[in-house]
């Protein structure tokens, strides 16, 4: 193989197909898996027909050899038999459109610079983000347009907690999109609402990550990125438990937090009643009946009583959740008050099922639903003050963590309604599967839902990700445009929610290492596997590179050559 990139020629040993082919590798030559090559074919009514794709296998075996023992001989030269390799090429893209097979015997080239970005779309992406490395060291990219909403939307991120590097994927997407220029006069409209629920891993975006070094800033180079740590970030936790101090309950960070809660006149007035029960439940349950009727007698006759946000039911002040708890059972228990607060026609069965329920929350959300706090101007969540908002609720429980994400998402839903689709909110959700479960409905789940089929008309886009897509809301995954895959295990790799994948890839998926994934995106028919560097942000307080702490003064006379030395 003399000619300048050539590895090999179609195979004619193997039929060929539009859509996918044989290469035979020359001697000298190598393909790996992912490697992208191009091959023409001239046709005299049409021209030359270049047909490109992308290497999903490669196999090795000898040629004149008819048993297994015969290796042995072949290779002390008793049988005579020649190794070799083939790769099968799967096509992503034919120029013109005339799908013929490629013919035995042709060449095929390793595509790069301008082929490999014609094999893979990346010319005729107007918008295009950088979201790693391919196995050939050059930089991968997704189209936008099937990002932001304009052609599709939201992102499905799937693989092994701790193993498939989903959370960090999903942060170096937003770093892309807000550290280049893709987004264009949009950024400064583009926000992201994180929701933190392993540790507090995610409140030291804003800080240098100490392993950042020259590679490292290299690798970023590479990908066109600047390798620093988020410049506009927000942090907020719930504060701490029987504390009446508004402190937010974190212990690595111990600045720049805010603590988050809603009074108990926001959650009256606001009829969050129903999150509190955001588990998925069976439809047959009658006691949802009664939520919604407590919850709008509570908006009509709860009244606020000060600046903490206490309230007051029938000359009642509540000042806690366990208050509210308090109130709302006395007024299903009374006889008088029953058919006013559950309904007239509903059971005491009925009603008993819905207390206890209720009444089991207090432990989950007696931290997050108060009275008895100082007025505070930092308390809501909002995302208008910075680029990225994150919201950590490691220390809350399960049921508090649906409530938080429920009422966050559904605020910001009805902020983008009011406000129009001008700008663009990029919501990150961990462990999806627990907030969109496949079976069952819930008010989380509803959210979600009208998000996924709705959100890219409000500039609403889901960034989800899960250990297993298969026990996800289908419609969610499905709306994903793009979808990405890390380490899978090998039964969830066996799932028709992975078919998008070749069966190469999803053998790969099992084996795949931290920090490469697979994305599949509409215009390509085969997902790209990538590789994405080291975060540049410290991910943990012991990776916060040391900030200088020279004070003015010293710096002023460190600096002054009029000085005498020490």
């Amino acid at each position: 193989m003399t000619e300048s990139g050539l590895v090999g020629l179609v195979a004619g040993t193997s039929d060929s197909t539009p859509l996918r082919f044989h290469v035979a590798i020359g001697p000298d030559a190598y393909l790996q898996l992912d490697d992208v090559v191009t091959t023409e074919r001239p046709i005299s009514s049409r021209g030359v027909i270049r047909t490109a794709g992308v290497v999903t296998q490669v196999t090795a075996r000898h040629e004149g050899a008819s048993f297994g023992s015969d290796v042995f001989l072949i290779s002390e030269g008793m049988l005579p038999a020649q190794v070799q390799e083939l790769a099968e090429v799967t096509t992503t893209r034919v120029e013109p459109e005339c799908y013929v097979p490629p013919l035995p015997g042709t060449s095929v080239r390793r595509a790069t610079g301008e082929d490999r970005d014609h094999a893979l779309y990346f010319d005729s992406m107007q918008k295009k983000m950088v979201v790693g490395l391919g196995r050939d060291g050059e930089p991968i990219y997704i189209n936008l347009d099937f990002l932001d909403g304009t052609r599709g939307a939201h992102v499905s991120i799937s693989g092994i907690s701790g193993v498939a590097t989903k959370t960090s994927f999903a942060l170096f997407m937003l770093h892309s999109l807000f550290a280049s220029e893709v987004l264009g006069a949009r950024r400064t409209n583009a926000k992201a609402l994180v929701f933190a629920v392993k540790g507090e891993d995610l409140l030291f975006l804003d800080k240098q990550n100490v392993r950042l070094d020259d590679d490292l800033r290299a690798q970023y180079a590479q990908l066109g990125l600047p390798a620093h740590p988020f410049q506009s970030a927000r942090f907020f936790a719930p504060p701490v438990r029987n504390d009446t101090t508004g402190r937010a309950d974190v212990a690595g960070r111990t600045s720049g937090v805010h603590a988050f809660w809603w009074t108990l006149a926001d959650f009256c007035a606001n009829e969050l009643l129903p999150f509190v029960f955001a588990d998925a439940e069976d439809d047959r349950n009658q006691y949802t009946i009664v939520v919604h009727q407590v919850a709008a007698r509570l908006a009509a006759d709860v009244t606020s009583t000060d600046a903490s946000g206490a309230v007051t039911i029938d000359g009642t002040t509540a000042r806690t959740y366990a208050d509210l708890v308090d109130l709302v059972v006395d007024r299903l228990q009374d006889d008088n008050t029953r058919p006013q607060w559950a309904g007239p026609a509903t059971g005491v069965g009925t009603i008993n099922a819905f207390i206890r329920r209720l009444r089991s929350s207090q432990r989950a959300l007696s931290s997050l639903i108060r009275g008895d706090l100082p007025p505070s101007t930092t308390r809501e969540v909002s995302t208008a003050n910075s680029q990225v908002t994150v919201i950590d609720m490691h220390n809350l429980p399960e049921r508090a963590q649906r409530f938080v994400v429920g009422v966050s998402l559904a605020n910001e839903t009805l902020r983008k309604e009011r406000a129009g689709a001008g700008g663009l909110l990029f919501t990150m959700i961990d462990e999806l599967n627990k907030y969109a479960p496949r079976e069952g409905n819930s008010p989380i789940k509803d959210v979600l839902l009208d998000i996924a089929e709705r959100g890219r008309s409000l500039g609403i886009i889901l960034i989800g990700a899960q250990q297993t897509a298969s026990e996800v809301e289908r419609r969610i995954v499905s709306n994903s445009s793009i979808r990405v895959v890390g380490r899978l295990d090998p039964a969830e790799a066996g799932r028709p929610e992975y078919g998008f994948l070749p069966p190469s890839q999803r053998q790969r998926a099992t084996l795949a290492k931290p920090g490469a994934m697979f994305v599949s995106q509409p215009e390509l028919p085969v997902p790209l596997a990538v590789e994405f560097p080291f975060p540049a942000w410290a991910t943990r307080l012991s990776e916060c590179a040391p900030e200088a702490t020279t004070s003015p003064v010293l710096a002023r006379l460190a600096n002054d050559d009029d000085l005498p030395p020490f």
